[in-house]
C-alpha cells in the first residue's frame, strides 16, 4: 500500500513495484476518485484504495497488507506505530526531521515489523553516500552534504510546498556533539559540484539527514546545504531570508502564488546533484573523502530508492525495529550502474537512476 500513491512520487513508486507485483500494489489516499483515476491508467497493475491516516482507522485492510510506503508528511507517529505493531513493514520517504526523530525513538520491543526511514534522495542517497565516504576514513570529524535541485524539474506540488515551508525556519544541527540552532538558508558555502556543474553557493537547509547521521554514523558534526541549478533563484532566496522577508512565504495566498510560479516557470533544468565530503583521519594524517552523484529527475531518484528498499523488505524478513537506510543498506556502483545492497546478505537490487558519479 503506497499512501499518497497518486501523488507525483507515489505514482512512480506504484508503477515500479507493479512491474514485480502486478495487481498487488494499492495507490491509497483520502481521495478514492484520484486513486481510481490513476489506477485506471495502469490497466489493473495498480489498484485504488481510500484511507485517511489522520482519522480513526478501519483495520480490515491490515490482514492483507505486507508493506506500507508513506509518501505524505506527518507529525503524528500513531499510524506508523499501528502498522509496525500489526506486523506490517513500513517505509517513509519524509525529509521532516522532527517526525523522523520521533519515530526513530519508538520502543523496538513493542514492534513486530521493520521500519526503514530516510528513504529517497535527501534523505536517502545522501545518507548512503555519507556512510560510504565515512568508511574511507579511520575516524570522521565532520560531514558536509550539499544538494543542488533543478528548478526545471517536474516537482510535485507537495515537494515545492515543503521547500517553501522550510526556507523560513529555525532548526537544529549537530556541531561537535552539541545541538546548535541555526536559521535556514544562512551559513552559505561555496561547493564544487564537478567540472560540468561548477561551483555554487549553497545554504544550510533542514534536511533530516544532518539530524540523524551524527547518531547512526557516530560523527561529531554534520551539515546539509541546499542550492538550486539557477544561481539567480538561490541568491534570491538567500537575500529574502537575510532581509527577513521569507515569512511572507508562509502566508497561504502568497505561498500558493509562489508554487504556481515555480511550477510554470521555464527556469532551470531537471538536473540534481549531491556532494558529500567527510573530513577526518586516515592513518596518522588529516584526510578528505568526497563522493557525489549527478542526475536528472529527483522524484524518479526518490521513487527508485523507495522501490529498491521495498523489494529488499518484501523478499525476506528483517529485524523488527526502526532503522535508517544506511543502517541496513549500502550503495554500490559498478560498470555505470547503481545498486542497493543488503549489508548482511550482500543481495542487490538495481537502482535505475538517471545519474552518474560526479567528476572533478
Amino acid at each position: 500500500m503506497v499512501i499518497g500513491g497518486y501523488g507525483h512520487v507515489g505514482q512512480q513508486i506504484c508503477l515500479q513495484l507493479s512491474d514485480v507485483y502486478p495487481g498487488q500494489v494499492f495507490a491509497a489516499g483520502r481521495s478514492y476518485e484520484k486513486a481510481e483515476q490513476f489506477a485506471r491508467q495502469t490497466n489493473g497493475r495498480v489498484r485504488p484504495f481510500q484511507i485517511d491516516v489522520r482519522q480513526p482507522m478501519d483495520t480490515d485492510w491490515m490482514d492483507e497488507t505486507r508493506l506500507v510506503i508513506m509518501c505524505l508528511d506527518q507529525d503524528d507517529t500513531s499510524f506508523a506505530e499501528t502498522c509496525l505493531r500489526s506486523g506490517i513493514d513500513y517505509l517513509d520517504i519524509s525529509a521532516k526531521g522532527a517526525y523522523i526523530e520521533k519515530l526513530a525513538k519508538v520502543h523496538q520491543q513493542q514492534l513486530n515489523a521493520t521500519a526503514v526511514l530516510s528513504v529517497g534522495l535527501a534523505p536517502g542517497l545522501t545518507n548512503l553516500l555519507a556512510a560510504k565516504a565515512a568508511s574511507i576514513l579511520t575516524s570522521v570529524e565532520q560531514i558536509d552534504i550539499s544538494i543542488m535541485l533543478g528548478l526545471g524539474d517536474q516537482h510535485g506540488k507537495a515537494a515545492i510546498e515543503w521547500t517553501l515551508d522550510h526556507v523560513h525556519t529555525d532548526y537544529e544541527l549537530t556541531k561537535n556533539h552539541q545541538r546548535k540552532k541555526v536559521k535556514s538558508f544562512t551559513g552559505g558555502k561555496r561547493i564544487d559540484f564537478g567540472k560540468t556543474l561548477g561551483k555554487r553557493q549553497a545554504y544550510q537547509f533542514p534536511f533530516s539527514d544532518q539530524q540523524t547521521l551524527p547518531s547512526t554514523l557516530h560523527v561529531p558534526s554534520v551539515t546539509t546545504r541546499l542550492c538550486f541549478d539557477s544561481g539567480v533563484a538561490t541568491r534570491a532566496f538567500a537575500l529574502t531570508r537575510k532581509l527577513g522577508m521569507t515569512s511572507l512565504l508562509t502566508m497561504p495566498k502568497i505561498k500558493e502564488r509562489a508554487i504556481s510560479l515555480i511550477q510554470s516557470a521555464q527556469m532551470g533544468t531537471d538536473q540534481y546533484a549531491v556532494k558529500v565530503e567527510a573530513v577526518g583521519m586516515k592513518g596518522n594524517e588529516i584526510h578528505r573523502a568526497a563522493l557525489g552523484i549527478k542526475g536528472r529527475d529527483e522524484s524518479q531518484a526518490t521513487a527508485q530508492v523507495a522501490s529498491a528498499v521495498a523489494l529488499h523488505v518484501l523478499s525476506k524478513q528483517f529485524q523488527a525495529g526502526v532503522f535508517h537506510i544506511e543502517e541496513l543498506f549500502s550503495l554500490a556502483y559498478e560498470n555505470g550502474d547503481f545498486a542497493l545492497v543488503d549489508q548482511k546478505t550482500k543481495e542487490k537490487h538495481a537502482l535505475a537512476l538517471r545519474a552518474s558519479l560526479l567528476t572533478a
